[in-house]
Protein backbone atom coordinates (compact mmCIF):
# COMPACT_ATOMS: atom_id res chain seq x y z
CA UNK A 1 0.00 0.00 0.00
CA UNK A 2 1.43 3.26 -0.64
CA UNK A 3 2.41 5.94 1.99
CA UNK A 4 0.05 9.09 1.86
CA UNK A 5 3.20 11.53 2.25
CA UNK A 6 6.55 11.06 -0.11
CA UNK A 7 9.18 10.91 1.91
CA UNK A 8 12.13 8.77 2.98
CA UNK A 9 14.90 7.51 0.74
CA UNK A 10 14.62 9.13 -2.96
CA UNK A 11 16.26 6.36 -5.53
CA UNK A 12 16.28 9.39 -8.69
CA UNK A 13 18.08 7.92 -11.81
CA UNK A 14 19.06 9.84 -14.65
CA UNK A 15 19.61 7.70 -17.44
CA UNK A 16 21.85 5.13 -16.38
CA UNK A 17 23.14 7.06 -13.13
CA UNK A 18 21.76 7.08 -9.33
CA UNK A 19 21.51 10.60 -7.76
CA UNK A 20 23.34 10.77 -4.38
CA UNK A 21 24.88 12.81 -1.74
CA UNK A 22 28.82 12.64 -1.57
CA UNK A 23 29.75 12.49 2.30
CA UNK A 24 33.83 12.08 2.24
CA UNK A 25 34.36 9.04 0.21
CA UNK A 26 31.34 7.01 0.59
CA UNK A 27 27.62 7.83 -1.13
CA UNK A 28 24.16 7.86 0.41
CA UNK A 29 20.98 8.42 -1.11
CA UNK A 30 18.54 11.91 -0.94
CA UNK A 31 16.70 11.66 1.99
CA UNK A 32 13.46 13.09 3.49
CA UNK A 33 11.33 15.13 1.58
CA UNK A 34 11.35 15.21 -2.57
CA UNK A 35 14.68 17.44 -3.33
CA UNK A 36 13.53 20.85 -3.48
CA UNK A 37 16.31 21.22 -5.61
CA UNK A 38 15.08 19.07 -7.88
CA UNK A 39 11.12 19.64 -7.67
CA UNK A 40 9.51 20.25 -10.57
CA UNK A 41 12.00 18.28 -13.06
CA UNK A 42 11.33 14.84 -11.85
CA UNK A 43 9.03 12.23 -12.88
CA UNK A 44 5.90 11.15 -11.26
CA UNK A 45 7.72 9.13 -7.84
CA UNK A 46 6.73 5.70 -7.30
CA UNK A 47 6.88 4.04 -3.97
CA UNK A 48 9.56 1.13 -3.92
CA UNK A 49 8.44 -0.10 -0.60
CA UNK A 50 10.43 0.17 2.60
CA UNK A 51 14.10 -0.20 3.26
CA UNK A 52 13.87 -0.95 7.20
CA UNK A 53 11.86 1.05 8.37
CA UNK A 54 12.25 3.88 5.78
CA UNK A 55 10.08 4.26 2.71
CA UNK A 56 11.82 4.44 -0.67
CA UNK A 57 10.71 6.43 -3.71
CA UNK A 58 11.50 6.37 -7.45
CA UNK A 59 12.01 9.19 -9.87
CA UNK A 60 13.33 9.96 -13.31
CA UNK A 61 15.42 12.65 -13.91
CA UNK A 62 15.59 14.03 -17.36
CA UNK A 63 19.03 12.79 -19.58
CA UNK A 64 19.64 16.76 -20.24
CA UNK A 65 18.46 18.21 -16.76
CA UNK A 66 21.53 20.03 -14.80
CA UNK A 67 22.52 18.25 -11.27
CA UNK A 68 22.23 20.45 -8.38
CA UNK A 69 26.22 20.97 -7.30
CA UNK A 70 24.76 19.59 -3.86
CA UNK A 71 24.19 16.04 -5.81
CA UNK A 72 26.32 13.91 -8.24
CA UNK A 73 25.27 11.20 -10.19
CA UNK A 74 27.36 7.82 -10.32
CA UNK A 75 26.89 5.10 -12.85
CA UNK A 76 25.15 1.60 -12.02
CA UNK A 77 26.49 0.30 -14.58
CA UNK A 78 29.69 -2.30 -13.39
CA UNK A 79 31.61 -2.10 -16.28
CA UNK A 80 32.19 1.58 -16.45
CA UNK A 81 33.83 1.21 -12.89
CA UNK A 82 30.90 2.29 -10.80
CA UNK A 83 32.35 3.83 -7.38
CA UNK A 84 28.89 2.49 -5.88
CA UNK A 85 28.51 -0.24 -2.90
CA UNK A 86 26.51 -2.71 -3.30
CA UNK A 87 24.00 -1.78 -1.10
CA UNK A 88 23.39 1.22 -3.26
CA UNK A 89 23.56 -0.66 -6.66
CA UNK A 90 21.19 -3.00 -6.06
CA UNK A 91 19.00 -0.22 -5.06
CA UNK A 92 19.33 1.51 -7.61
CA UNK A 93 18.78 -1.21 -10.03
CA UNK A 94 15.59 -1.99 -8.52
CA UNK A 95 14.55 1.62 -9.15
CA UNK A 96 15.55 1.40 -12.92
CA UNK A 97 13.46 -1.74 -13.77
CA UNK A 98 10.76 0.07 -12.06
CA UNK A 99 11.02 2.76 -14.09
CA UNK A 100 11.33 0.96 -17.22
CA UNK A 101 8.27 -1.19 -16.20
CA UNK A 102 6.39 1.91 -15.68
CA UNK A 103 7.73 3.37 -19.31
CA UNK A 104 6.75 0.20 -20.61
CA UNK A 105 3.61 -1.26 -19.60
CA UNK A 106 0.98 1.55 -20.17
CA UNK A 107 -0.60 -0.09 -22.76
CA UNK A 108 -2.30 -3.93 -23.18
CA UNK A 109 0.09 -6.12 -25.20
CA UNK A 110 -2.77 -7.97 -26.09
CA UNK A 111 -5.64 -4.94 -27.14
CA UNK A 112 -3.74 -2.15 -27.02
CA UNK A 113 -6.00 -0.02 -24.12
CA UNK A 114 -4.20 1.41 -21.34
CA UNK A 115 -3.87 0.01 -18.26
CA UNK A 116 -4.29 0.77 -14.48
CA UNK A 117 -2.25 -0.67 -11.66
CA UNK A 118 -3.35 -3.96 -9.52
CA UNK A 119 -3.72 -2.78 -6.29
CA UNK A 120 -0.76 -3.14 -3.49
CA UNK A 121 1.42 -4.79 -6.33
CA UNK A 122 3.47 -3.94 -9.95
CA UNK A 123 1.29 -5.30 -11.74
CA UNK A 124 -0.51 -4.01 -14.53
CA UNK A 125 -4.46 -4.96 -15.90
CA UNK A 126 -6.41 -3.80 -18.60
CA UNK A 127 -9.83 -2.13 -18.08
CA UNK A 128 -11.26 -3.18 -21.31
CA UNK A 129 -10.15 -6.65 -22.03
CA UNK A 130 -8.87 -7.63 -18.27
CA UNK A 131 -6.12 -8.78 -19.22
CA UNK A 132 -3.02 -8.79 -16.52
CA UNK A 133 0.61 -8.78 -16.88
CA UNK A 134 3.50 -8.30 -14.68
CA UNK A 135 7.47 -7.06 -14.80
CA UNK A 136 9.39 -8.67 -17.28
CA UNK A 137 12.60 -10.33 -16.54
CA UNK A 138 14.86 -12.01 -19.00
CA UNK A 139 16.45 -14.52 -18.13
CA UNK A 140 20.71 -14.63 -19.52
CA UNK A 141 23.41 -17.40 -18.49
CA UNK A 142 26.70 -16.98 -18.54
CA UNK A 143 29.56 -19.10 -17.92
CA UNK A 144 33.21 -20.23 -16.93
CA UNK A 145 34.58 -23.10 -19.57
CA UNK A 146 37.29 -24.66 -17.89
CA UNK A 147 39.98 -26.99 -19.22
CA UNK A 148 42.38 -27.91 -16.59
CA UNK A 149 44.32 -25.32 -15.64
CA UNK A 150 43.11 -22.91 -18.55
CA UNK A 151 39.86 -21.14 -19.40
CA UNK A 152 37.75 -19.89 -22.31
CA UNK A 153 37.62 -16.07 -22.78
CA UNK A 154 36.01 -14.10 -25.40
CA UNK A 155 35.63 -10.61 -26.09
CA UNK A 156 33.86 -8.24 -28.28
CA UNK A 157 34.72 -5.35 -30.80
CA UNK A 158 33.63 -2.43 -28.66
CA UNK A 159 35.10 -3.43 -25.28
CA UNK A 160 38.32 -1.46 -24.28
CA UNK A 161 41.87 -3.29 -25.53
CA UNK A 162 42.45 -6.20 -23.89
CA UNK A 163 38.99 -6.51 -22.01
CA UNK A 164 37.89 -10.05 -21.59
CA UNK A 165 35.05 -11.62 -20.34
CA UNK A 166 32.73 -14.98 -20.29
CA UNK A 167 30.74 -16.32 -22.65
CA UNK A 168 26.67 -15.06 -22.26
CA UNK A 169 23.65 -15.41 -23.81
CA UNK A 170 19.90 -14.72 -24.01
CA UNK A 171 17.87 -18.08 -22.39
CA UNK A 172 15.72 -19.03 -25.72
CA UNK A 173 11.73 -19.94 -25.47
CA UNK A 174 10.88 -23.72 -23.85
CA UNK A 175 14.50 -24.32 -23.31
CA UNK A 176 16.71 -24.93 -19.73
CA UNK A 177 19.28 -22.91 -18.42
CA UNK A 178 21.57 -25.74 -18.93
CA UNK A 179 20.53 -25.95 -22.66
CA UNK A 180 21.16 -22.35 -23.10
CA UNK A 181 24.72 -22.64 -21.64
CA UNK A 182 25.49 -25.23 -23.78
CA UNK A 183 24.23 -24.04 -27.10
CA UNK A 184 25.64 -20.28 -26.23
CA UNK A 185 29.20 -21.85 -26.18
CA UNK A 186 28.56 -23.48 -29.27
CA UNK A 187 27.12 -20.86 -30.99
CA UNK A 188 29.84 -18.44 -29.62
CA UNK A 189 32.92 -20.13 -30.18
CA UNK A 190 32.11 -23.79 -31.68
CA UNK A 191 33.01 -25.51 -28.61
CA UNK A 192 31.21 -28.17 -26.44
CA UNK A 193 30.82 -28.29 -22.91
CA UNK A 194 29.64 -30.87 -20.08
CA UNK A 195 29.25 -30.80 -16.47
CA UNK A 196 27.19 -27.45 -16.47
CA UNK A 197 26.58 -26.46 -12.79
CA UNK A 198 24.93 -23.58 -11.78
CA UNK A 199 26.61 -21.07 -9.22
CA UNK A 200 24.94 -18.32 -8.67
CA UNK A 201 22.76 -15.45 -10.18
CA UNK A 202 22.77 -11.38 -10.45
CA UNK A 203 20.07 -8.81 -11.11
CA UNK A 204 21.03 -6.96 -14.23
CA UNK A 205 18.96 -3.75 -14.81
CA UNK A 206 19.88 -2.93 -18.48
CA UNK A 207 16.62 -2.99 -18.89
CA UNK A 208 15.67 -6.15 -17.47
CA UNK A 209 17.54 -9.00 -17.34
CA UNK A 210 18.55 -11.80 -14.74
CA UNK A 211 22.02 -12.94 -15.24
CA UNK A 212 22.31 -17.31 -14.30
CA UNK A 213 25.90 -18.02 -13.77
CA UNK A 214 27.16 -21.60 -14.37
CA UNK A 215 30.84 -23.50 -14.48
CA UNK A 216 31.32 -26.25 -17.05
CA UNK A 217 33.83 -28.72 -18.57
CA UNK A 218 35.23 -28.12 -21.83
CA UNK A 219 34.26 -31.60 -24.07
CA UNK A 220 35.62 -31.24 -27.22
CA UNK A 221 36.19 -29.00 -30.45
CA UNK A 222 38.31 -26.35 -31.51
CA UNK A 223 37.65 -22.69 -31.35
CA UNK A 224 35.52 -20.91 -33.99
CA UNK A 225 34.36 -17.53 -33.18
CA UNK A 226 30.33 -16.00 -34.82
CA UNK A 227 31.48 -13.02 -35.86
CA UNK A 228 28.28 -11.29 -35.55
CA UNK A 229 28.67 -11.69 -31.80
CA UNK A 230 32.28 -11.63 -30.72
CA UNK A 231 35.83 -9.98 -31.90
CA UNK A 232 37.48 -13.24 -30.76
CA UNK A 233 37.98 -16.07 -28.07
CA UNK A 234 41.09 -17.73 -26.75
CA UNK A 235 42.08 -20.29 -24.04
CA UNK A 236 44.04 -18.47 -21.28
CA UNK A 237 45.96 -19.63 -18.50
CA UNK A 238 44.15 -18.97 -15.24
CA UNK A 239 47.22 -17.48 -13.99
CA UNK A 240 47.96 -15.30 -16.64
CA UNK A 241 44.54 -13.63 -17.38
CA UNK A 242 44.05 -10.12 -19.59
CA UNK A 243 42.15 -7.17 -18.24
CA UNK A 244 38.81 -8.52 -16.19
CA UNK A 245 35.05 -7.18 -16.01
CA UNK A 246 34.31 -4.94 -13.01
CA UNK A 247 34.73 -6.48 -9.61
CA UNK A 248 31.01 -6.00 -9.21
CA UNK A 249 30.13 -8.35 -12.08
CA UNK A 250 28.69 -11.67 -11.88
CA UNK A 251 31.55 -12.21 -14.66
CA UNK A 252 34.36 -11.69 -12.30
CA UNK A 253 32.81 -13.03 -9.55
CA UNK A 254 32.47 -15.83 -12.01
CA UNK A 255 35.93 -15.62 -13.01
CA UNK A 256 37.89 -15.19 -9.24
CA UNK A 257 35.85 -18.05 -7.69
CA UNK A 258 36.21 -20.61 -10.68
CA UNK A 259 38.75 -19.53 -13.29
CA UNK A 260 41.39 -19.06 -11.36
Amino acid sequence: MKPPNERGNWLIVQDQNLIVVREGESFRLPTGERPAKLDGMLGEPLWLGTLGATECWVAALPRDAAVPEEFQGETLVPMQGTRLPDDLLSLGGMAMQALWWESTSGFCPRCGDGTERLPGEWGKRCPRCRYEHYPHLHPAVIVVVRDGDRVLLARKAMWAPNRYALVAGFVDNGESLEGAVAREVKEEVGVEVKDITYVGSQNWPFPSQLMVGFVATYAGGEIRVDPEELEDARWFPCASLPGLPSRHSISRFLIDNFGR
